[in-house]
C-alpha cells in the first residue's frame, strides 16, 4: 500500500513538474504572437492528444460516453469551459499585474478551492480527521510559499524592468479582479475530475485500466475549456491581424513543432496528475491538487531561474524565491502525510 502510495504521488509531482515546464519552447519562438503559439498549443493539448489517447486507452469509448448520465457529461464539459475561462483570464491578469504576481494569486486559490471544495462537498466528515488537519495545514504552508514566491517575483520585475508594473490606480485592482476570478474559475478543472467519477466507472466497465480511466474526462473537458482559449485566441488573431505569422515563408518549421510540444507536455502533465490522484484512493483529488499545483509553481521557479530570469536580481529577490520553493517542498511532504493509512 505504501509503495503504490508512494507511486501515486511520485506521479502528481511528475504531472506538475510537466505543467509547469511546458511553456519554456515559448522562450525560442520570438516570432509569433502569444495568439498564434496558444491557438496551435491549445489545439494539440485540449483536442488531439486528449482524444487520442481516449481512442487508444479506453475500449468501446462509445459505448461509455453513452452509457453515462447526460448530467454528469453536462457537468465534466460546464466545469471544462469554467477552466478555459479561468485560462483565458490568466492571460488578461499577467497584462493588468505582472506575471509573478498573477501566477501566485491564481495558483494560490486554484489550489485551496480545487482541493478544500471536493473535501468539504463530497466528504465533510473527512475535515475534522488527522487526514483533514494534515490537508488543511499543508493547504495553510502552500498558501505561505506561494505568498513568498509572489513576494520574489514582484520584487524581480521591479528590480529589472524599465517599465516595472505599476501597483496602484484602477488598472491593478481591476487585474486583482481579474486573477480572483481566473483562480476560482481555474479550480474548475479539478472538479470536473471529481464530479466525473461516474464516467471513470463506465471507462472501467469498457475495459480501460484503472490508470487510464480518466483519459476521457480530460477529453470532454479540456474540449470545452478549449472553446474558451481558441475564442480568445481568434479574438486576438482578428483584432491583431496575425493570421497572417502562421504562414510566413521565413518561420522554422520548430515553431510549429514547439508549440506542439508544449500542447504535449501539458497534456501528459494533467494526465499523469489523473491516474495519481485516482490510484491516492477517496481523498486523491483533494490531497493531489495541492501537491500538483505546488510542484507547478516549484518547476515554473527553478526554469526561471536556469534560463536566466532572476539575472541582475537582487540578492533579498533570489532568497525570497527560495524560501518559497523550499516552504512548498514542505507543504508537499505534509500534505502527503493526508494520504498514509
Amino acid at each position: 500500500m505504501a509503495e503504490n502510495t508512494g507511486l501515486a504521488l511520485g506521479l502528481v509531482l511528475l504531472g506538475g513538474f510537466l505543467q509547469g515546464s511546458f511553456a519554456l519552447p515559448m522562450k525560442r519562438m520570438p516570432s509569433w504572437r502569444w495568439e498564434n503559439t496558444w491557438l496551435i498549443y491549445s489545439i494539440a493539448g485540449m483536442i488531439v492528444l486528449p482524444w487520442a489517447m481516449a481512442l487508444a486507452t479506453v475500449p468501446h469509448l462509445g459505448e461509455a460516453l453513452s452509457g453515462a448520465r447526460g448530467a454528469v457529461i453536462a457537468e465534466v464539459a460546464v466545469f471544462g469551459l469554467g477552466w478555459g475561462v479561468g485560462s483565458t483570464l490568466f492571460g488578461l491578469g499577467i497584462r493588468r499585474v505582472g506575471m509573478a504576481l498573477t501566477f501566485a494569486i491564481v495558483l494560490g486559490i486554484t489550489a485551496s478551492l480545487g482541493s478544500l471544495l471536493p473535501l468539504v462537498v463530497l466528504q465533510p466528515h473527512q475535515l475534522f480527521t488527522r487526514q483533514g488537519y494534515s490537508l488543511l495545514a499543508g493547504l495553510a504552508i502552500v498558501i505561505l510559499g506561494i505568498v513568498l514566491c509572489a513576494v520574489a517575483g514582484h520584487r524581480r520585475e521591479r528590480e529589472l524592468s524599465t517599465q516595472a508594473v505599476q501597483l496602484g490606480g484602477g488598472g491593478f485592482w481591476l487585474g486583482l479582479v481579474i486573477c480572483i476570478f481566473s483562480g476560482i474559475f481555474s479550480a474548475m478543472l479539478n472538479f470536473s475530475f471529481v464530479f466525473g467519477k461516474e464516467l471513470q466507472q463506465k471507462t472501467l466497465a469498457a475495459g480501460a485500466t484503472p490508470a487510464m480511466a480518466s483519459n476521457l474526462i480530460w477529453a470532454l473537458a479540456l474540449s470545452a475549456g478549449f472553446l474558451a482559449n481558441a475564442g480568445y485566441c481568434v479574438y486576438l488573431l482578428q483584432k491583431n491581424r496575425t493570421w497572417g505569422v502562421l504562414t510566413r515563408k521565413d518561420i522554422p518549421a520548430t515553431y510549429w513543432l514547439g508549440a506542439t510540444l508544449m500542447g504535449a507536455v501539458w497534456y501528459f502533465g494533467i494526465a499523469l496528475y489523473g491516474m495519481g490522484a485516482t490510484d491516492l484512493g477517496a481523498l486523491g483529488a483533494v490531497v493531489g491538487w495541492p501537491l500538483f499545483m505546488a510542484m507547478n509553481i516549484i518547476a515554473a521557479n527553478v526554469w526561471g531561474a536556469v534560463s536566466g530570469e532572476w539575472k541582475g536580481a537582487s540578492r533579498l529577490s533570489c532568497g525570497y524565491s527560495w524560501a518559497g520553493i523550499s516552504v512548498l517542498l514542505v507543504a508537499i511532504y505534509v500534505v502527503s502525510r493526508a494520504s498514509a493509512p
